[in-house]
């Protein structure tokens, strides 16, 4: 098989299972429908899938469709070893009270990080201003 560069190569991929992981954290599965060259996906049947330590959930989202500059990874799912992961599925709204604790208790730890470091004199910038330069 010839060697095809760039986006090309992902032609062989159409109609199969991936997994695709978003720039700000988010991870899609679904069948690949159609990339460009600018490797924007074209996703069907997609699941929006949160992970919180042993657990997961999916949220139905039917067809995506994702601009390649937000892709991170992309990654054909094996179909035969999805069944014999060792996560436990939970409900839509079990998995997102559990990321909305999550998330509660990694902002307290951050601002009990950014305390202990002003009382030392330190600081730390703000994460909302890294992105301006």
């Amino acid at each position: 098989m010839n060697y095809m560069p760039g986006t090309a190569s992902l032609i062989q991929d159409i109609d199969k299972k991936h997994l695709v992981l978003l720039r700000d954290g988010r991870t899609l599965i679904g069948y690949l429908r159609s990339i460009d060259q600018f490797a924007n996906l074209v996703l069907h049947q997609t699941v929006e899938r949160i992970h919180v330590g042993k657990k997961y959930g999916d949220i139905p989202r039917g067809i995506f469709v994702v601009r390649g500059e937000n892709v991170v990874l992309l990654g054909e799912i094996d179909l035969e070893k999805e069944s014999d992961m060792p996560l436990q599925q939970v409900s839509i709204e079990e998995i997102l009270e559990e990321q909305r604790v999550e998330q509660q208790a990694k902002q307290e730890s951050e601002k009990l990080k950014v305390q202990a470091l002003k009382e030392r004199g330190l600081s730390v910038p703000r994460a909302d201003t890294l992105d301006e330069y």
